[in-house]
């Protein structure tokens, strides 16, 4: 992430055009996230789409990919922010609203190699003091998933067996094994 330091509101903040990568506004000051790599884009859609295939059909839950949030003073953008299906936002035509200004249940985050560990575990953990469930953040050079809870210790899986804790309104057993598979698409077709 990148800062530009002048200091602005929220309000002003969010006036301002999207950038490309995506800017979150944290404690005053504008970051700009990291150019997803390669990993880091593979991981995203697999996630999002193993989540959406379970939580989609069911309305149980959604998942959604650089998705900004904007709650408790901040305007977040998780790699992949997981919604339960009543916490939607919809608006007057039963659309996605465009604006989601509350916490996702479950944020995720994987982590680029240029990327800040601290700022992205520092956004978690804002999530978890904010109604988030459950935080993951995803090391693709490690082959880790450090699992963060409200007000637990975090947990870090890396055993290939190791089950990966999902929120509990959603069925879907993953284990560490399975999502770095991801990484190999070559072999999974």
């Amino acid at each position: 992430m990148t800062t530009k330091t002048k200091s602005l509101t929220l309000a002003e903040f969010l006036k301002v055009p999207e950038t490309k990568p995506a800017s979150e506004f944290i404690d005053g000051k504008i970051y700009q996230k990291s150019i997803p790599k390669g990993k880091h884009s593979t991981l995203q859609i697999c996630l999002a789409n193993t989540v959406n295939e379970v939580g989609f059909t069911e309305k149980i839950a959604y998942a959604f990919p650089e998705l900004r949030c904007t709650f408790g003073g901040r305007s977040i953008v998780p790699d992949v922010a997981v919604f339960q299906w009543e916490r939607i936002p919809f608006d007057a035509d039963g659309e996605v609203a465009n604006v989601f200004e509350c916490s996702p249940d479950w944020t995720i985050e994987i982590l680029s190699p240029d990327q800040s560990q601290t700022k992205v575990t520092d956004n978690i953990l804002f999530c978890l003091r904010h109604q988030t469930r459950l935080g993951w953040l995803i090391d693709p050079d490690e082959k880790a998933v450090i699992c963060f809870y409200p007000n637990q210790l975090p947990e870090i899986m890396r055993q290939p067996e190791d089950r990966l804790p999902v929120p509990d309104f959603l069925s879907l057993q993953l284990t560490v094994e399975q999502v770095f598979s991801w990484l190999k698409l070559g072999q999974l077709l």
